[in-house]
């Protein structure tokens, strides 16, 4: 099987690249961007996200309509991301708004650190998820960890020339194989041009695509590349993570010539394990281990010290070494990557003066890959009026991932026999 020859168990992340991550090619600006693209996006709920580009010129204030409690949101967050606390970085972006100047700033503050000795083993990045209660989880890893991770992962996948991203560089999943995957891949060769598919789509993917590519999305994306590409070229390799790819689609994209590397692992765990088909349980990357407690697992650290992790999922253990997942422990759901609480979308929903209480539910695979919303209207309101004002309401206050997809009215929440909760079938529109 492609990649099964060459020693990912033997690699340990100890080796050093030859440069910073943020002095090669445009690493930095793609981080940069992404960051402050969502973030702006994260603080205008209700509101189409700028479809601007966001390039060196581009003034903050004149370009994007950003406010001043905005731009003190966009620079803390520059600045928790990549540990820039130091040297008086925070009053610099505030004063120079400009998207080329903060990216400045950015790699002056991490030349900066790096100049003051703070190497791989003391650098570390901040990477945000959903927390249990809906609100953003910050999520710090050492670069060193990182760079451990990425050592093994290439070795999965060797010969790659280009890197073809369809998803955003800031997040862990794309940090590590837009950011740090090129540069473990390129060696002393020529530089691993990395390029952004995002607004080309997945209908393109078949006219960029070329011997050597490592194409990097998550399932949805994936799903819609199966739909429009019957065939994919030789040597061809792609990888998903941020989401459970289902069989079907895996054996799909397999069978249309494309070998699919699946990361397993989370915002707060970064990688754990890895497989290449759909039949096969995940493998350990080689620093993890299993432990006497079925919630944790153990890290061996690049120093060698030994780390636990709580884990995100309940694990079905093979062998010592080999795993499937088996549904989150912390009831957290995916949609479109993302992960989304049905249960603090209920709580939301519940907040409408009209709502008397509600039920959120992952689709059925059947109905789709969204949220559906059992919804039981106060006495006396008008469901149709309800069932009208709902989608504008949430659009304020939840993100599109977690917005519900379909709704359901009814005089009582469905329930088993038993009283426990119950599934629904989706209205017909």
């Amino acid at each position: 099987m492609p990649g099964r020859s060459h020693s990912a168990s033997s690699a340990t992340g100890r080796g050093a690249c030859p440069d910073a991550w943020w002095t090669r090619g445009d690493a930095l600006r793609r981080v940069v961007t992404d960051l402050l693209a969502a973030e702006l996006a994260q603080m205008r709920p209700g509101r189409p996200a700028s479809t601007a580009l966001w390039l060196p010129e581009t003034q903050f204030v004149r370009d994007l309509g950003v406010d001043s409690l905005e731009l003190m949101g966009l620079g803390t967050a520059l600045v928790e991301t990549l540990h820039l606390q130091h040297g008086g970085i925070d009053e610099q972006l505030l004063s120079r708004p400009c998207s080329g100047d903060w990216i400045a700033s950015a790699r002056a503050g991490l030349d900066a650190c790096a100049a003051a000795g703070v190497g791989t083993d003391e650098a570390a990045l901040t990477f945000r998820t959903s927390g249990s209660s809906g609100s953003p989880k910050r999520c710090t890893h050492a670069l060193a960890m990182l760079e451990q991770e990425v050592a093994v992962l290439a070795s999965l996948v060797p010969g790659r020339r280009r890197v073809l991203s369809a998803v955003p560089s800031h997040h862990i999943y794309g940090f590590l194989f837009t950011v740090l995957m090129p540069r473990w891949l390129a060696g002393a060769a020529e530089p691993v041009e990395v390029i952004d598919v995002r607004r080309a789509g997945p209908a393109a993917l078949a006219s960029l695509m070329r011997p050597g590519d490592l194409v990097v999305a998550h399932p949805g994306w994936w799903e819609a590349a199966a739909r429009v590409t019957p065939a994919f070229g030789a040597d061809i390799v792609g990888v998903t993570s941020t989401a459970p790819c289902p069989d079907a689609l895996a054996a799909a994209l397999a069978a249309a010539g494309l070998r699919l590397l699946q990361v397993y692992g989370s915002s707060e765990t970064a990688g754990v394990g890895w497989r290449d088909r759909a039949d096969e349980p995940f493998t350990l990357l080689p620093y993890w281990s299993r432990t006497d407690d079925p919630a944790t697992l153990a890290r061996t650290l690049p120093d060698g010290m030994p780390r636990r992790y709580p884990l995100q999922d309940r694990l079905d253990w093979s062998d010592g070494t080999h795993f499937l997942p088996a549904g989150r422990i912390d009831d957290a759901v995916q949609v479109g990557g993302m992960n989304v609480f049905p249960a603090y979308v209920a709580d939301v929903l519940a907040r409408h003066p009209q709502v008397r209480e509600t039920a959120v539910r992952l689709m059925r695979p059947d109905e789709g890959r969204r949220l559906k919303a059992f919804v039981v209207p106060q006495p006396g309101a008008d469901a149709d009026a309800l069932r009208a004002d709902l989608p504008a309401w949430i659009a304020e206050r939840l993100t599109a991932p977690e917005r519900p997809a379909a709704w359901t009215f009814g005089p009582r929440l469905p329930r088993q026999a038993s009283g426990k909760p119950a599934d629904w079938i989706i209205d017909a529109e």
